[in-house]
């Protein structure tokens, strides 16, 4: 599920920076400093799958090269502390393939920058996050200034201070919520409830309107306006199929109780009397299974699929216990602690004995720790490791993140409609604060 990010800066020369360096490190490219008169080569940056400069209307065709757009800029600002451009930087659905995730980047800038006179520089990475799940990003860069049939005029970009600020403020919304949204809806058949952009669950996200929107200004109404719409087809959806609210708390949680369901319920319906047939059709869908209550005298729930999730990766993991086909020899495991000393990473004895632990022969290995104890680190060394020769290494993340135990398991776990192929002479999968803790056993 993608984790929502989006922020905002201004990139200014108080702060020693260059708006020529900023282009050439975001694009990952070689672009000369005519102010400095330097190079900045940043080539050699890797997970840039996308570079372009977007151009509003009567804007000169020159400034497509990034070359001359980024010095333009700078001999345009005289002041040592001038404000060369603004920064924008937002997360893209890892569930989107690239050309999906560039279609949808490049629609958010276009409605919401370049047609309000912006000229954007437009990069897409697609880097890899620590524990090897795609960690998709655009990077924006916006010039300050408007642009006309000569270039660069006057500083504001077409923008009046308050209207840039309900720009950005829109942006916020905008890959949320609007742009994201049809974008994701023209690449799949999944109603816009389960578009995976939003904060915490798989709905459409809601925006909390708080004191300030209270006053049904402006752009607050309309956030206002926006968020009952919402709520009300994230209501309708849910009473349709009940199992999409079951899919969104079981992401985060393999169990729940009646209060987390009333919370969901409350969250993703508009009004009394919907939350009231939300919780009806969540309470009588055949897909919901109690479980009893816990330790705190609370009835617990999980839904069907998760059960049958976990039946599987149990299964998944008794095969594995029975195979020995995994060790890793320790030339390699010493490469490995080499390479990561040169980064200025130097493992622990109790590290070493955990990482020694995982590259033997067993199809299933364990480690329990506490948080900040340097499992992720040690799992990197161990990733290096099985990435030598001879080894594929695939890191997963499994859907129900319960208790914070750290599990390294060869040929272990995929999500749930995977497991049943992911077994293989020389695969590894290590899975990272990922275990999960069975519905079935918490009754």
């Amino acid at each position: 599920m993608a984790i929502y990010h989006f922020s905002a800066k201004v990139i200014s020369r108080a702060k020693g920076s260059s708006a020529v360096a900023a282009a050439a490190y975001r694009s990952a490219s070689e672009l000369f400093d005519k102010r400095l008169e330097r190079h900045h080569n940043f080539s050699g940056k890797t997970g840039v799958v996308h570079s372009e400069i977007i151009l509003p209307e009567r804007a000169p065709e020159r400034l497509r090269d990034r070359t001359t757009l980024w010095n333009e800029v700078e001999a345009g600002e005289k002041r040592k502390d001038a404000q060369l451009a603004r920064e924008i930087e937002f997360s893209i659905p890892r569930e989107m393939n690239r050309e999906q995730g560039i279609s949808l980047a490049r629609d958010f800038v276009t409605e919401q920058f370049v047609k309000r006179g912006m000229v954007a520089d437009l990069n897409v990475h697609w880097d890899r996050a620590e524990d090897g799940s795609p960690k998709p990003h655009a990077h924006v860069m916006l010039a300050m200034r408007e642009v006309g049939a000569d270039g660069f005029g006057l500083e504001g970009a077409g923008l009046e201070p308050e209207r840039a600020a309900a720009a950005v403020a829109r942006g916020v919304e905008c890959p949320r919520q609007r742009t994201a949204g049809r974008a994701w809806n023209r690449c799949t058949d999944r109603p816009p409830l389960l578009c995976p952009t939003g904060h915490r669950t798989g709905a459409a996200t809601q925006d909390r309107a708080g004191c300030v929107a209270a006053t049904g200004a402006g752009l607050e109404a309309e956030r206002i306006e926006d968020h009952d719409r919402i709520a009300r087809e994230n209501g309708e959806h849910i009473i349709a199929d009940p199992n999409i609210a079951f899919d969104a708390i079981t992401r985060t949680q393999a169990t729940f109780t009646n209060r987390d369901l009333a919370m969901f319920a409350f969250r993703h319906s508009d009004g009394k009397d919907q939350y009231e047939r939300v919780m009806a059709a969540v309470k009588a869908s055949p897909d919901l299974v109690a479980l009893g209550k816990d330790g705190r005298g609370n009835a617990r729930f999980t839904s069907r699929e998760m059960i049958a999730t976990e039946m599987r990766l149990e299964r998944a993991s008794d095969r594995l216990v029975e195979s020995r086909g995994h060790f890793v020899a320790a030339t390699r495991v010493q490469r490995a602690l080499d390479a990561a000393q040169g980064r200025g990473l130097t493992l622990s004895d109790e590290q070493r004995d955990a990482l020694g632990r995982i590259t033997e022969r067993d199809g299933l290995a364990s480690v329990v720790g506490y948080a900040g104890s340097g499992k992720s680190a040690m799992l990197g060394v161990a990733r290096e490791a099985w990435r030598m020769p001879a080894t594929r290494c695939a890191a997963r993340r499994c859907p129900a993140l319960r208790r914070r135990i750290w599990r390294a398991a060869p040929a272990s776990r995929l999500a749930p409609s995977r497991a049943s192929n992911m077994h293989g002479a020389g695969t590894v999968n290590s899975s990272d604060h990922a275990t999960c803790w069975w519905s079935t056993r918490r009754a």
